[in-house]
C-alpha cells in the first residue's frame, strides 16, 4: 500500500472490519482524552465467535495468542473511532501494554503481542510504531487469552 492511504482506507484495503464497541464491565471509561492524548482502557480478546479464552503454553499456542492480540488491537481501533469520529485523527500510537494469560514459564509473550503491534503498523505505518510491554500473567478477566491497553496522540484539530 502507498503512503497516500489513510488509516480508514488501509483497514478497508486489508479487508478488516472493526468489531462493535466492548461492553463496559465496571466503573471506568473505555477512553479518556487529555489534551491531544487519548488513554484507552484495557480490552480483552474477542473475535467473531466471541471471547478468545485460555492459557498460552497450556492449551493455547503462540499463534492463537497472536490472533487474539490482533483481535484486541481491532477492538481498540473501534474504541478510537468511536472516541475520535475517525481513525484518520490518530497522529501516532504511543504505547501498547499487552498482557498474555500464560502458563508459568511461557517465554513467548512478546511474540503474542506482536499480533497487535503488527496490525497497528499495517494500519498506521510509521505512526503505528510504539513503545510497549508484553507481560505474561497468571489470570485475566473472563479467562481471556490477551488484554491490551494503549495510549494514542491525536492530530491537531
Amino acid at each position: 500500500m502507498t503512503q497516500n492511504f489513510t488509516p480508514e482506507q488501509k483497514l478497508a484495503a486489508l479487508g478488516l472490519e472493526l468489531p462493535p464497541m466492548p461492553r463496559i464491565g465496571g466503573n471506568y471509561l473505555p477512553a479518556k482524552k487529555a489534551g491531544r492524548t487519548v488513554y484507552l482502557s484495557g480490552v480483552i480478546s474477542f473475535g467473531p465467535e466471541g471471547l478468545i479464552s485460555g492459557t498460552a503454553g497450556d492449551g493455547r499456542s503462540t499463534e492463537e495468542g497472536y490472533a487474539a492480540a490482533r483481535a484486541c488491537a481491532l477492538t481498540q481501533l473501534a474504541v478510537l473511532r468511536e472516541t475520535l469520529g475517525s481513525l484518520d485523527r490518530v497522529a501516532e500510537i504511543l504505547t501498547v501494554n499487552g498482557y498474555v494469560n500464560a502458563a508459568a514459564g511461557f517465554p513467548d509473550s512478546p511474540a503474542v503481542i506482536n499480533g497487535a503491534s503488527d496490525l497497528l503498523v499495517e494500519v498506521f505505518g510509521e505512526a503505528g510504531r510504539h513503545v510497549r510491554a508484553a507481560v505474561g500473567v497468571n489470570a485475566l478477566p473472563r479467562n481471556a487469552l490477551v488484554e491490551l491497553q494503549m495510549t494514542v496522540r491525536v492530530k491537531e484539530p
